[in-house]
């Protein structure tokens, strides 16, 4: 991991670094700066991604307590998704984004993760407009080999997905954003995106504008989802990653029947990917271990999810982990590994420049030492409040350099000092607990 940490910096990436530490949320770019360890979780990931690219499926639920690195390790692997050409969709779920729903919230998570759709040369979203383009592009260049019309190309090239859901109206939906394009009418090829989205959220509305009789509606999310994984790789992508953080919320709805609800269409997901149904799509699901293990609310709480995701017992009773498993648990952050990323965080606070830190090593190891004593062996579990106050540590003697670290080191407040006691589900918000390491 030393080598990837020695790639160049840039300022761009330094700042959104050290404003998303210090803001307490994981950050969304630079991440190769500041990684540590989990070479055998990213393994496991890389393998996945493999194989959506040729052609299967995976699914995996990213298990850890609050701060054990959910975030972090779903940011991660999306970014190393996106090097490696495939598509991404990511989202955090919300009382208003859910799975299932009969009241929107479904088309609000799918609106949501259209909205975040990135590729390599887009990674920041907004990208669905350029993988369209990359389809039109790529038809025209067969049309004119082939001496037909583009339309016919189209038709041709998505002609697969009429046998799936709703894949008449997605094939017919990109035909008229070519006849926009053709025919120079911004407002037709806006439609189609819209549509696309999931903006369009009348029948009558899609009818008018576009010709066809469908939406993306609560019913149709998952649908419309594996459609796009099919559309990405004809236009010349690899698959589709879907992202799906604080899944905790699922656990949190009062109503058992909104839960089960939610439930089964992650076994249908699950049992689909798991069975080569879905092809060229993968899942991600970060969740806390109540998610998981509650027998009451959690996911085992539904038999047929518990068969499924329950956790190895050969490697439960030799001591080892099965990476293999559609259930991955995040280990608690080392000593070591917490120690390299403060490394790390130095070195990115210098921009790189080993004549700029403001730290000698002897500082981090006694800010450890320092940690350990006020807060005892939970700062390993929930690192949030320790790298906080590095990184804050770090801006007072950049802006003050007359101050001497030795005496901040012992004054360091910690005054949000780690409850040894895990917060209960719905006192504490997952992406209110920033986790960095990895």
């Amino acid at each position: 991991m030393a080598e990837i940490n020695k790639q160049r910096l840039r300022p761009r990436e330094r700042d959104a670094i050290i404003q998303s530490l210090r803001a307490g949320v994981t950050p969304r770019t630079g991440l190769q700066h500041i990684q540590v360890g989990r070479a055998n979780e990213v393994k496991a990931l890389l393998q996945d991604l493999e194989r959506i690219s040729d052609g299967g499926s995976a699914i995996r639920f990213v298990i850890g307590e609050f701060g054990s690195g959910k975030s972090f390790f779903l940011q991660l692997i999306r970014t190393v998704a996106l090097e490696k050409g495939l598509v991404t969709i990511h989202a955090d779920l919300s009382p208003d984004r859910r799975l299932h729903a009969t009241g929107g919230q479904a088309r609000n998570l799918y609106a949501e993760l259209l909205h975040n759709l990135s590729t390599r040369t887009k990674p920041d979203g907004n990208a669905l407009t350029s993988v369209v383009e990359r389809f039109i592009s790529e038809a025209r260049k067969q049309a004119d080999a082939a001496q037909k019309s583009v339309s016919e190309i189209i038709e041709k090239q998505l002609a697969h997905l009429s046998e799936l859901v709703g894949g008449y109206d997605f094939a017919k939906v990109i035909g008229a954003y070519w006849e926009g394009h053709e025919k120079d009418n911004d407002q037709l090829k806006a439609d189609a995106v819209r549509w696309l989205r999931g903006e369009i959220t009348t029948k009558t509305d899609a009818r008018s504008t576009l010709g066809v009789r469908t939406i993306v509606d609560d019913a149709s999310v998952y649908d419309h989802l594996k459609l796009l994984s099919l559309f990405v790789r004809q236009a010349g992508y690899n698959g589709l990653l879907v992202n799906l953080d604080e899944m905790v919320n699922l656990y949190k709805l009062s109503s058992q029947k909104a839960r089960i609800s939610n439930y089964e269409q992650i076994l249908r997901i699950l049992n689909d990917c798991l069975q080569g149904s879905a092809e060229h799509i993968g899942f991600l699901f970060g969740g806390t271990p109540d998610f998981l293990l509650d027998p009451r609310k959690g996911l085992y709480s539904y038999e047929a999810l518990h068969s499924r995701l329950a956790e190895n017992s050969f490697a439960r009773s030799a001591g080892v982990i099965d990476y293999s498993s559609p259930t991955l648990h995040l280990a608690n952050l080392a000593p070591e590994e917490l120690l390299i990323l403060l490394q790390n965080l130095r070195r990115v606070y210098a921009s790189g420049d080993e004549s700029k830190y403001l730290l000698p090593d002897s500082a981090l190891t006694d800010f450890l030492a320092h940690c350990a004593k006020r807060i005892g062996n939970a700062y390993f579990q929930t690192p949030r409040n320790t790298i906080k106050a590095f990184v804050d540590l770090l801006a007072i003697l950049e802006q003050n350099p007359n101050l001497h670290w030795e005496q901040l080191i012992e004054q360091v407040p910690l005054e949000e000092e780690i409850n040894t006691d895990m917060p209960e589900i719905g006192q504490v918000h997952d992406d209110e607990l920033a986790t960095f390491q990895l």
